[in-house]
């Protein structure tokens, strides 16, 4: 749990910084925006430690169903934490974490070889497959709205 909260923090300080630096956000502004978030982070990995079930479920899973939890209208600060969290632009985030995600893969280079084309392949398939029916999905739920 320690090195997940200091990598975390760490991700989170480096988010500041690019939140400052791109969007003119000040790191101060953005700060209890940003404990927020690492926190949900943080529960919803501990939440998927405890959970007695018996398939390994994925961290992403229980930090993405808390996140919903505490920012949806059922929940009765949704509004504060919507606002708070709203001072932490969504592209600073990805800049720390693909980074992260990159170094991360860096140290398994050897078994990306020995896969070679089979997983250039299959991710091309996964992420074209997500796009097209992420698309599709959202043009008939506009058309259903009348959005569109």
């Amino acid at each position: 749990m320690k090195n997940n909260a200091i990598t975390l923090s760490a991700i989170g300080l480096i988010t500041l910084v690019g939140n400052w630096i791109g969007f003119g956000i000040k790191p101060l502004e953005a700060l209890p925006g940003m404990a927020i978030l690492v926190a949900i982070a943080l529960l919803g990995w501990w939440i998927s430690k405890i959970i007695p079930i018996k398939v390994e479920s994925p961290t992403v899973v229980w930090i993405s169903l808390l996140a919903l939890i505490l920012t949806s209208p059922i929940f009765p600060g949704h509004e504060m934490l919507t606002k708070i969290t709203n001072k932490v632009n969504f592209m600073a985030l990805t800049t720390p974490v693909l980074s992260y995600a990159g170094l991360s893969l860096g140290k398994d280079i050897d078994t990306f070889k020995k896969l070679g084309l089979r997983i250039i392949i299959v991710s091309l398939l996964v992420y074209t497959g997500t796009f097209i029916f992420a698309t599709g999905f959202a043009q008939i739920v506009l058309k259903l709205n009348g959005t569109i």
